[in-house]
Order: C-alpha cells, then sequence, then structure tokens
C-alpha cells in the first residue's frame, strides 16, 4: 500500500490551523479522540473540515470543540449533520482537570492545531496557548526572515 501525501505510518492529516504560530506562543500540546458521527467522520475523510476560528472548553468536567467547520458529506442523503456543532473531545479525566487548572486563572485558551486520523481513528492535536502581543509577532515575522536570508545566504556559498 503507498502511502499518500501528508501520511506518515498511519497518520493522516486532514486539516490544520496555520495561524496559531503567528498569533499565539504554544506551551503544551495534547492528543484528544473526537466524538463524531458517521457523516462527519466521512466528510473528514474527504478531507472537508476547518480549523480556522475553532477553540475547545472544559465545560461541566468534558471537554468540548466549538466552531470547527466539518462540512457537508456529498454523498449524503436526507441524513446530514450540523457543519458547526459542538464536538465532544475525548481526553483522560485528569488531564482535563488540569487543562481547566491552567486555562481558567492564567487567561490561557486551548486552540486545536490539527484535525487527523491516526490507525483509522479521528484525533485533534490540541495546544494550550498563551496569545502574542503585537510586537512579539513582528518580532517573529523579523526573526523568520532573517533565518530565511541566511538560509539563501548559505545556499549560495555552497
Amino acid at each position: 500500500m503507498r502511502k499518500q501525501v501528508g501520511e506518515v505510518s498511519g497518520v493522516k492529516t486532514i486539516a490544520t490551523n496555520r495561524q496559531v504560530p503567528f498569533k499565539y506562543h504554544v506551551l503544551e500540546r495534547y492528543e484528544a479522540g473526537l466524538v463524531l458521527t458517521g457523516t462527519e467522520v466521512k466528510a473528514l475523510r474527504e478531507g472537508r473540515a476547518t480549523l480556522r476560528d475553532a477553540f475547545a472548553q472544559v465545560q461541566a468536567g468534558e471537554l468540548w470543540l466549538f466552531n470547527c467547520n466539518i462540512s457537508a458529506y456529498s454523498h449524503s442523503g436526507y441524513v446530514t449533520h450540523d457543519p458547526l456543532r459542538a464536538r465532544k473531545l475525548l481526553l483522560h479525566k485528569d488531564e482535563i482537570w488540569k487543562l481547566a487548572g491552567k486555562v481558567e486563572p492564567k487567561g490561557l485558551a486551548l486552540v486545536p492545531l490539527r484535525l487527523y486520523f491516526k490507525n483509522g481513528r479521528a484525533k485533534c492535536e490540541l495546544a494550550l496557548v498563551k496569545g502574542k502581543k503585537v510586537h512579539d509577532r513582528r518580532e517573529s515575522t523579523r526573526r523568520r526572515v532573517v533565518e530565511r536570508e541566511i538560509e539563501q545566504e548559505l545556499k549560495r556559498f555552497r
């Protein structure tokens, strides 16, 4: 069986949130399972997901993913799902309580980095993040430009 693009040892990436490294400082990463319906799984296999404005919250001792847009499955009949419904994330209770303790008082947020299939199961990589200020964003952009220029110069001399 041939590996597809983005697939490494049983992991196939469906969607990524490319704005996260630009807008936030990533402090910790977690892997969580997703509770999905059948049409949502089929739509994910077609790559119909967007994480642009998605975020996670702890509510009543459970972790929920909000604003994750999973579009309708192309071959569904009359039964379909709500694209923006809240989806439950699966983590151990102690991990959920640990996250809730970090998010509440410190002003941190939980943001999904990517959705992927790992050994046939849908997973969500969550990040505990702290928002960047405007000057932090400028500094990271400046650093990226300098690193790119250094790489180009090194490439030129090789």
